[in-house]
């Protein structure tokens, strides 16, 4: 078998005779040799791995294993560079009956605000520079005023999406201390995340209250301790729990962490900046209401109920927020150009309620009449 194999594996064309073939030159011209070169060498490697298999599996009298020639191969090379040269990203129907489908690109954006963001992106800009005194600037303040008067927040940052703003303010205030949360609240979000998790990787301790079903003030109350860094209260965007259960209310929780010195984390998730229920949606919390309830930090999504950019979006108080911007992994998770100017021009249209619904693809179809 073993020279039957050499013999079957040293029958396929050599490389060299791949780079003599007309149909190779043609592809020279679309991608460069290097790259090439590759192509071709994983392709003979996957070739000789097939071949060995047919060998090794070939019963007495069967079937001949027969050696592609070059022409096969040469084939199978233009189909791979082909697939490399393709788009990969490409537009799909949502026909699955689910407006915010993460596997399809959740929240599609306004083309009108995109279109401005590519303009802005594809030359120099103002990132972070103070065209007033002519001075270095902040990314920041781009979108931290817009999103102050629309959310009612005193301060504003956001980052690359809603997991890394919440790893950033778990880092921020519990690490190496502990973040009381609802064992009822524990989600696990799409691809396998998992809350604990992301708190795990944020160095915070957990530090579960109550039951699956029922957690009640004296629950949170109870577990604050020395080396308690935050109250964070999650917000199950994608089960409930229903029957016999006791959720702590907002007022509570903010009302235990301003007696206790402790500051209060809302994870709303996507989070709204309209109130659905006016349009028979169903009633969630805006975010609006949970800043005006007092939390100290909010964390939400750009890229879903808002109908903006992917982003994590974190608000709150300003003396809570400034904490947050000083820590190191502000950077590493930071906004681009394109996002930056793409979150503004969201926020933009949320000066205005009305406008905001009817010119955002997402909401225009939840609020849609039949």
């Amino acid at each position: 078998m073993k020279q039957r194999l050499q013999k079957t594996l040293s029958a396929l064309p050599k490389v060299d005779r791949f780079l003599g073939d007309d149909k190779i030159s043609t592809l020279l011209k679309k991608i460069d040799k290097p790259i090439l070169l590759a192509i071709i060498q994983e392709t003979l490697s996957a070739k000789r791995k097939e071949l060995k298999r047919a060998i090794e599996k070939e019963n007495p009298g069967g079937e001949t294993v027969t050696v592609p020639t070059l022409d096969e191969l040469v084939s199978v090379v233009a189909g791979r560079v082909a697939a490399l040269l393709d788009d990969h990203l490409v537009p799909v129907v949502n026909a699955t009956g689910t407006v915010l489908h993460t596997n399809l690109g959740r929240a599609p954006v306004e083309a009108r605000l995109l279109r401005k963001a590519v303009t802005a992106a594809a030359t120099y800009s103002n990132l972070e520079f103070d065209l007033t005194t002519g001075k270095r600037g902040s990314s920041y303040d781009h979108f931290q005023e817009i999103i102050r008067y629309v959310t009612g927040a005193e301060a504003a940052i956001a980052v690359n999406n809603n997991a890394a703003a919440v790893l950033l303010v778990l880092n921020t205030f519990c690490e190496g201390r502990e973040a009381v949360v609802s064992r009822g609240e524990l989600i696990e979000i799409g691809g396998s995340f998992r809350i604990p998790d992301v708190m795990s990787k944020g160095q915070a301790t957990l530090r579960e209250v109550g039951t699956t079903n029922k957690t009640h003030i004296s629950d949170y109350e109870n577990a604050i301790n020395d080396n308690t860094g935050m109250l964070l209260k999650v917000h199950t965007s994608n089960y409930r729990i229903l029957g016999f259960t006791c959720e702590v209310s907002l007022d509570e929780l903010v009302a235990l962490g301003k007696k206790r010195k402790v500051p209060v984390c809302f994870d709303l998730g996507s989070g709204s900046l309209v109130d659905l229920s006016e349009y028979g949606v169903g009633r969630e919390l805006t975010v609006q209401q949970v800043i005006k309830a007092g939390v100290d930090v909010v964390t939400f999504s750009g890229d879903k109920l808002l109908g903006g950019p992917q982003a994590g979006i974190i608000i709150g108080k300003k003396k809570q927020i400034d904490k947050i911007k000083s820590n190191p992994l502000t950077r590493a998770l930071r906004l681009d150009k394109m996002t930056i100017h793409a979150l503004e021009q969201t926020f933009k249209k949320y000066l205005n309620i009305k406008s905001a619904v009817s010119s955002t693809p997402t909401l225009n179809m939840l609020t849609m009449k039949k």
